[in-house]
């Protein structure tokens, strides 16, 4: 009997600023269990990166970083497809096709586009709105079934399924309607300094986040400072809605540790915050140093990387050559002669 056809499961990330902890413990750590369940696509997003003005430079020592980052942190190019978002040029060319079938009262009410222009007044540009066209085509052009996401993203991925279903209307099937693959763990790191925010890696307070770079003194000196509340008694350590800096802690303790967080709770009971503190920075080093570690053997071999990118990119756009083949001839577009 043939074996089962997986289903097949995209996301990607920008390679702008410093990968967080929380973009690890919310998104790539658990990317690595789904290569043994599905067939996975994951993708560096640079040209998402571009509606924020960037130093080229950066841009491209960040691009390697993350891509090496990928592997560290589990991926395996020999079970999943990683490549760059700019290696394949379907994504740019179905994101036009796209266009003529999204709205614009449906992305002037997202959320992203909204927040992002108020941070980037000075820098409205089309391609701010559009982000969530250029999204779906990266979800789209693979047939994707299983996008994984934090809640702050499902509004994109519904988009993507708004585009797809109202494309597939218009010229019959062709695209697969994509869902939502939703964390369980590690979705909700808040800042240290603002624990009702998300951990962001724009935020411009460096003591708010932890940067999976960050070396262990750094990780030590940030949670001895994150905020925790003004609780008199500083032998109270538990999960409350009015304890939002302690409750943050003590999640990313119990994932990092590998404990419930019910558990976690225990551990601490009596213990002062400053105990409590250092032990979460421990948990947290424990976490990052063996991935900083093989992050920086991969940045050696750059022929390694190079080759990695490059079967990636081949085997990405074998698939999205042909969606995007199919999406021409519904349009209506003459088929180029080869």
């Amino acid at each position: 009997m043939a074996d089962e056809v997986k289903k097949r499961v995209f996301s990607g990330v920008q390679p702008t600023g410093k990968v967080t902890l929380g973009n690890y413990l919310g998104a790539i750590r658990n990317w690595t269990p789904l290569q043994e369940q599905y067939d996975c696509l994951f993708c560096v997003v640079d040209l998402h990166s571009l509606t924020v003005a960037q130093v080229p430079a950066e841009l491209r020592k960040n691009t390697l970083n993350l891509v090496a980052l990928y592997i560290a942190c589990g991926l395996d190019p020999d079970k999943s497809i990683l490549f760059i978002q700019s290696h394949v040029h379907e994504h740019a060319e179905l994101a036009w096709i796209l266009d003529t079938v999204t709205y614009v009262g449906e992305l002037n009410r997202m959320t992203q586009f909204k927040d992002k222009s108020r941070k980037h007044a000075d820098n409205i540009n089309m391609g701010l709105m559009n982000y969530p066209v250029l999204m779906a085509s990266d979800i789209l052009l693979y047939r994707t079934q299983y996008v994984p996401v934090g809640k702050d993203q499902v509004q994109h991925v519904e988009l993507a399924r708004d585009i797809a279903e109202r494309f597939n209307s218009r010229y019959s099937d062709t695209f697969v309607v994509p869902e939502c693959l939703l964390s369980r763990t590690g979705s909700s790191i808040k800042s240290l300094q603002e624990p009702t925010a998300k951990m962001s890696k724009s935020d411009p307070n460096d003591n708010a986040v932890i940067s999976i770079t960050d070396d262990a003194d750094t990780v030590r000196r940030k949670l001895r400072r994150a905020v925790t509340d003004s609780d008199t008694d500083a032998h109270c350590v538990r999960r409350s809605e009015d304890k939002p800096g302690v409750s943050n802690l003590l999640n990313i303790y119990s994932l990092c540790a590998d404990v419930s967080t019910d558990e976690a709770e225990r551990l601490f009971e009596g213990k002062g915050y400053g105990y409590f503190k250092d032990a979460v920075a421990d948990a947290v080093i424990s976490v990052l140093q063996p991935i900083q570690d093989r992050q920086r053997i991969l940045l050696e071999d750059k022929g390694y990387l190079e080759t990695v990118l490059k079967r990636g990119a081949e085997r990405a756009s074998h698939i999205a050559q042909n969606t995007l083949a199919k999406v021409y001839r519904k349009v209506g577009l003459v088929p180029q002669i080869r």
